[in-house]
């Protein structure tokens, strides 16, 4: 698939990133190149030590801001695939720098596409997230406007062959800034605080998160919105498993939290079809024949006012479960 290839990765020095170039080079190390665009010159440095020139010469480190869109088209040159992981993602964050987040994740959401059009790119996957879904803060908000723009790409491609997709998951076990390093980092000081004793996430490995954006990149046909199905965890049950030993005082949602996390909405449902491993919420007025995507991929519609929630999740995983996932998943800690 990605042999003889080109293929960057916006805010590649992220968790996500550093596993998507792992994979990559093992699956296809006969890529032609693979670069790493990020802005951040500490976590490109500190990841290049990890990949040598003289061992892997088709890796490129390129220092970038997605927010500037001259620099955008100059690192897109020659690129066949464009993986766009970089954003702003916390949420408190976000909501007391609106401006810097707004430039970030809508403006080079916007700066990624016009260069994607202008640079003979052939396919783009963007990287979302369940706050996009029916948002209640600015980061959702401005994830969901991304989305869009994505999406809607697709209607002014004119005669280019190029496609661009979506792909929407939970939270991403062990990335930088989730809970789990969080409660982790947390547990020798014996106490683990909890926003909401009903709070409920989606759950997803970084293997997952880059099996479903490859799959993407082989599969989507463009305009698709990708929603894989995973399991969803309680976050006193996440405490639980992680400091059982520990106090777990109850301390009030952060500005912009949700209780539970959805990643399609009942109004969605109209567009969803179900493909097996993945939900995909489908364009309005998709650019290909419907009845063709239909039968393809065996795609049946979801039920009228389907939603897809983490608190009615008919999965969700035990404190053994999550125990596991995490020795297994999170850098092999005993937990």
């Amino acid at each position: 698939m990605l042999s003889g290839k080109s293929l960057l990765i916006t805010g590649g020095t992220g968790s996500l990133g550093k596993e998507l170039t792992r994979t990559i080079l093992k699956e296809w190390p006969d890529i032609r190149r693979l670069v790493i665009f990020s802005r951040d010159e500490q976590k490109q440095f500190t990841m290049a030590q990890d990949y040598p020139g003289e061992k892997f010469p088709q890796v490129r480190f390129f220092i970038g801001d997605v927010r500037d869109l001259d620099r955008v088209k100059r690192a897109l040159e020659g690129i066949d695939v464009v993986l766009h992981a970089a954003a702003m993602k916390h949420v408190h964050i976000a909501e007391y720098n609106p401006d810097e987040c707004v430039k970030t994740n809508i403006g080079g959401a916007e700066n990624v596409i016009q260069a994607s059009l202008s640079s003979g790119v052939s396919r783009v996957v963007a990287l979302s997230t369940d706050k996009a879904c029916a948002p209640v803060n600015l980061y959702g908000a401005t994830k969901l406007a991304s989305d869009k723009l994505f999406i809607a790409a697709n209607n002014i491609r004119g005669t280019r062959d190029i496609r661009f997709s979506v792909v929407r998951y939970g939270n991403v076990m062990g990335s930088n800034g989730s809970v789990i390093p969080f409660f982790l980092n947390r547990r020798e000081d014996g106490t683990l605080p909890i926003t909401d004793a009903h709070m409920t996430r989606f759950n997803i490995s970084l293997r997952e998160g880059v099996k479903m954006v490859l799959h993407a990149i082989k599969e989507a046909w463009g305009g698709e919105i990708l929603v894989p199905k995973i399991p969803s965890y309680r976050i006193t049950d996440l405490a639980e498993a992680i400091g059982p030993e520990c106090d777990h005082p109850v301390v009030g949602i952060r500005p912009g939290e949700k209780i539970h996390e959805e990643m399609i909405t009942s109004s969605d449902s109209f567009t969803t079809f179900d493909l097996g491993d993945y939900y995909a919420i489908l364009p309005q007025v998709p650019a290909w024949d419907l009845d063709y995507y239909k039968e393809h991929f065996s795609a049946q519609p979801v039920a009228t006012g389907f939603n897809y929630s983490s608190g009615t999740n008919e999965h969700f995983l035990t404190v053994s479960e999550l125990r596991e996932l995490i020795r297994v998943h999170v850098l092999g800690k005993e937990v």
